[in-house]
């Protein structure tokens, strides 16, 4: 989606903020103890209360309003009776719908008692978003994004998951300029448009370079295993820089 009123930027900010908001919540509801099944229902009832619906529902009819995956899943992990414990790196993402218009947010989590190389790969996976978000201004190439975050990764001594790539996101959940990647990508020739809504969401892993389907058909485990962190966000790209959608205090 390219926006091109200041009514559509508005709708936009509004499905951001709520898709924030259910990500931060739940976040901080985060125990040991509880199933990924109940921390779904707490984001269920949040965007509910905001009017909002579940993306991935709506979308694909993916069995959960939002996917939470934990250690060695990487992504779209089904909410379910997995029980949290001291230590699991949790993953919520967060997507979803309203009058029309959808954000998309992720971000990994540890709970205590926390590794030291776990939250420092927390603390850098937040680190390679920004750095690809900081790449973004429309007239730029998407090419600079993944070579960015690849830079940064390389660096620090890390991978990065290969086959999970940014999206166009703002009418639908999934839509063009799809395959945006995050990582070094010399057949990128593609240029950012002015208003472009899109992700920026690495996948910085401790060894992984691949997502790979198990036993279900929405689960995806690193390849090969290894911890993997996402953190996404929304934005909207203009000749200043972006504006971020999904970010909230």
């Amino acid at each position: 989606m390219v926006v091109e009123t200041d009514q559509e930027l508005q709708k936009l900010k509004e499905i951001g903020r709520i898709c924030g908001l259910t990500l931060k919540k739940m976040s901080e509801a985060i125990e040991p103890g509880m199933t990924t099944a109940e921390l779904d229902a707490i984001g269920r009832r949040l965007l509910e209360q905001e009017g909002a619906q579940s993306a991935p529902e709506e979308c694909y009819q993916f069995p959960g309003a939002t996917c939470i995956s934990v250690n060695e899943e990487v992504a779209h992990g089904i909410p379910g009776d997995r029980v949290l414990k001291p230590g699991d790196l949790v993953n919520i993402d967060v997507s979803a719908v309203k009058d029309g218009f959808f954000a998309d947010t992720g971000a990994s989590f540890v709970m205590a008692p926390i590794a030291p190389r776990t939250e420092k790969l927390c603390r850098d996976g937040k680190r390679a978003m920004w750095t690809g978000i900081n790449q973004v201004r429309a007239g730029q190439p998407y090419a600079k994004i993944g070579q960015a975050i690849g830079d940064f990764a390389r660096k620090n001594r890390y991978t990065l998951i290969q086959n999970l790539a940014s999206h166009g996101v703002g009418r639908s959940l999934h839509e063009e300029p799809s395959e945006l990647a995050t990582w070094p990508d010399p057949s990128e020739r593609r240029m950012i448009e002015n208003g472009q809504v899109f992700t920026v969401e690495p996948f910085l892993s401790l060894g992984a370079n691949w997502a790979e389907g198990g036993d279900d058909p929405w689960t995806l485990y690193s390849e090969p295993r290894a911890l993997t962190v996402q953190f996404e966000h929304t934005i909207v790209a203009t000749r200043a820089g972006v504006v971020i959608l999904t970010l909230v205090d």
